[in-house]
């Protein structure tokens, strides 16, 4: 079985309000033996002034939860089962690269 790992690198925002705009994260997938891996960045819209958090208060779960309610489901699985093929293509290799002459 894999595990996927969303984790948020850094986030973008404005010094006034520390209102985030961008995330920019990564997702690790490890089955035990193979890892993948992927990095992205996303924009967010500013909220509602009283659905804001402020910065100091946010925490990972928080915007990892943001990252993938932005991202929708369909997303979301569409980049786990990428990285899965990845994964089983390290576990089953059917591409290589090389010369025939190199040993």
């Amino acid at each position: 079985m894999t595990d996927f790992s969303w984790n948020i690198a850094t986030m973008e925002r404005t010094l006034s309000d520390g209102i985030v705009y961008t995330l920019h994260y990564t997702i690790e997938a490890f089955d035990g033996t193979y890892r993948s891996s992927a990095y992205g960045s996303i924009g967010l819209e500013a909220p509602e002034e009283d659905a804001a958090i402020p910065y100091a208060d946010l925490s990972k779960e928080i915007v990892v939860g943001w990252l993938l309610d932005k991202l929708g489901e369909e997303k979301v699985a569409e980049v786990e089962a990428a990285l899965q093929a990845q994964i089983d293509e390290q576990k089953a290799p059917t591409k290589g690269t090389g010369t025939p002459w190199a040993s």
